[in-house]
């Protein structure tokens, strides 16, 4: 019976495992993570994990006697250091583990800082996996002085985290808006208001020339030559997919591991989903740094070994939790030349255009305008933007 091989136990490998059992597969199924802990949710780690929140139990994504009661073998703790595609096999620890087909699910690695500059002074933190988060969390007590270094979504989530804990908190972004890469002015805007109400300090156009301190980080030399004093830094500056392993391999690498749309490699019977997997999309490549994404992508992998012959269709959506705020995502902004703002008050919405054409929209507290553009943007329909922006127009209608 073929014997399918996961490489990486992240949400894609998860949902690649259970996939394949439930859509039919009787044969073999190895899910391969080198974290000593079951699949688990990466999104709360720098939400409801670092306040308090969420225990380790709901971080779980499946009960603990689901692998084995799916005959699924879940090794933990355990890399993989190989592997030869033409013989197809894998290396893990002292095993040598042969495979009908195999799929790379190994997500992302966080960005670090180089040493030269103080990446790897004690103090530093970054966030990406449960150790990370576990081994940081000490540091979270009221008064102590907290620089975060990026202003992207999870720099931003640690900083609210860090501000609702009491901590005097000021992030660092050497782009001229926070956000800058993901969303537009307006977006910046409102999430830059709110940090400041919340007695976040958020500077802007301010590169960082290092961080200092003897044994420990106590602070950092801005590029502008400014001293702040910290007593801890979490570093939120990206991630890039983790490709070394297909890389040694002989995999085609092209912003992540190169995939057909149906998931294929560049190897026969491999494949590759999630964070680490770029597909073909309107004439280029994209690789989404997305759950559902990772999610999605993986169940069609996982379908198509069993030779459904699928092509995978992205429908991106994301979110991000800083406060009482619940950012939603819808679609994806590349190329818009406009932003139409609709503000209701409590909640409000960003809707990106490019011409008449509906592209994204960012809905800050707003689930109703998020889940009709969702449908709207799915769907490849769009809706007049003058009628988006007025705030009497029933969004509803705009699927008529």
């Amino acid at each position: 019976m073929m014997h399918v091989a996961i490489i990486g136990a992240g949400q894609a490998g998860a949902a690649l495992a259970a996939r394949l059992r439930s859509a039919g597969h009787i044969g073999a199924i190895t899910l391969i993570g080198d974290e000593p802990v079951a699949p688990y949710q990466r999104p709360p780690l720098s939400k409801a994990y670092l306040l308090g929140e969420m225990p380790l139990d709901r971080l779980l994504l499946r009960a603990p006697d689901f692998w084995a009661a799916q005959d699924i073998w879940l090794v933990t703790g355990t890399p993989v250091t190989a592997v030869d595609a033409a013989a197809r096999t894998l290396r893990m620890g002292d095993e040598t583990l042969a495979w009908d087909h195999l799929a790379f699910t190994t997500g992302a690695v966080v960005r670090r800082l180089p040493a030269a500059i103080g990446g790897d002074l004690p103090g530093v933190h970054y966030v990406r996996t449960l150790a990370d988060v576990d081994g940081m969390a000490p540091e979270f007590v009221a008064g102590r002085r907290v620089l975060i270094v990026g202003g992207g979504y999870i720099g931003l989530e640690a900083a609210a985290v860090a501000a609702k804990k009491g901590l005097r908190v000021t992030v660092v972004e050497a782009a001229p808006r926070i956000l800058q890469r993901v969303a537009a002015p307006e977006t910046s805007d409102y999430f830059r208001a709110l940090h400041t109400a919340h007695g976040v300090a958020v500077l802007e156009g301010t590169g960082l020339a290092r961080l200092t301190g003897a044994g420990r980080v106590t602070g950092a030399e801005l590029a502008d030559g400014r001293q702040l004093a910290c007593d801890f830094a979490i570093v939120g500056v990206g991630i890039l997919p983790a490709t070394a392993l297909a890389e040694a391999a002989g995999l085609v690498l092209d912003n992540g591991i190169a995939t057909d749309d149906q998931g294929r490699t560049s190897a026969p019977q491999v494949w590759a989903a999630g964070d680490c997997a770029s597909f073909p999309h309107a004439g280029g490549r994209l690789r989404l740094e997305s759950v559902p994404g990772a999610i999605d992508m993986a169940e069609c992998v996982a379908e198509n070994i069993l030779g459904a012959g699928k092509t995978y269709v992205p429908k991106p959506w994301f979110w991000s939790d800083q406060y009482d705020v619940k950012l939603q995502i819808a679609g994806l902004n590349t190329g818009y030349d406009r932003v139409i703002v609709r503000d209701g008050g409590a909640v409000r919405s960003h809707w990106y255009y490019r011409g008449d054409r509906l592209l994204a929209v960012d809905a800050m507290n707003d689930p109703r305008g998020f889940m009709i553009a969702r449908r709207l943007i799915d769907a490849g329909r769009s809706a007049d933007p003058v009628r988006v922006a007025d705030p009497a127009t029933d969004l509803k209608a705009l699927l008529a």
